[in-house]
């Protein structure tokens, strides 16, 4: 009798000590991944190679990619070792940030000071409605069709690198998810997030429902009830995607 291989484990790096990957590590422990979870913060170092992990999640946090610590330019160096070893690499905010500052584009505050905290349009490119696409399954009814709202909870956002390809766009900040190569990308949102993980965001984070283009606190949990299982659905379809690479979910494959 043949047992199924035992899937390697995840890397997850997270920026605060009770920061939690959500719904993302959810999915990824019900596919059979352990969670290898770091914190660059607290000084845990991050691996030399990828070579016994499945992939990396980079989450967000509280820091800046512009920032000076130590540890945020070694994360943002460090992020060479998937691109290189091609591994699949997923950049959620500040993790897309600094995926971005890595290939050399700019990660600034809105012109304007315009911040997205809170749940906020977003539109797929034709790109990224392709991505997902099941040739079996035209969209809306496939898992192609992205969420039309998404939960933020960023002051800063990210320029387009050079060789990366529009996945999502949005009215405030522009650019909203990419993906650069076969497997590495970045979103600017926040599809991990738990009823649980946004009361704590929206109670320790108070003060900065105040700042200009913020959504009041009430508007979190309302629209929560109206765009959640969009995105839950968008997820499941995307972690698929990402774990299995490109080619499994190309509209060519099997051709």
């Amino acid at each position: 009798m043949a047992f199924a291989e035992t899937p390697l484990p995840i890397l997850i790096v997270l920026h605060q000590e009770h920061s939690s990957p959500g719904r993302v590590g959810r999915l990824l422990a019900e596919r059979g991944h352990r969670l290898d979870i770091r914190r660059p913060c607290l000084g845990e170092a991050l691996p030399p190679t990828l070579a016994g992990h499945a992939g990396a999640v980079v989450f967000g946090g509280p820091q800046s990619a512009n920032d000076c610590h130590d540890y945020v330019r070694a994360e943002i160096d460090w992020i060479g070792v998937p691109l290189r070893e091609g591994k699949p690499y997923l950049g959620i905010c500040l993790g897309a940030q600094m995926l971005a500052r890595h290939l050399g584009a700019r990660v600034a505050p809105h012109p304007e000071g315009l911040v997205e905290i809170g749940y906020y349009p977003i539109r797929a490119t034709d790109a990224g409605t392709q991505m997902l696409r099941d040739p079996a399954t035209p969209p809306p009814a496939g898992p192609a069709h992205w969420p039309d709202h998404v939960y933020h909870w960023h002051r800063e956002g990210f320029e387009l690198a050079a060789g990366a390809e529009l996945l999502a766009e949005g009215p405030t900040f522009p650019n909203q998810a990419f993906r650069y190569g076969a497997g590495a990308y970045g979103i600017q949102f926040h599809p991990e997030v738990t009823h649980h993980m946004m009361c704590r965001w929206t109670v320790r984070g108070v003060e900065r429902l105040a700042l200009p283009g913020a959504r009041p606190r009430r508007a979190h949990f309302t629209d929560r009830l109206q765009h959640d299982a969009r995105i839950r659905l968008w997820l499941e379809a995307f972690v698929e995607h990402w774990l299995a690479g490109d080619a499994a979910l190309s509209p060519s494959a099997g051709r």
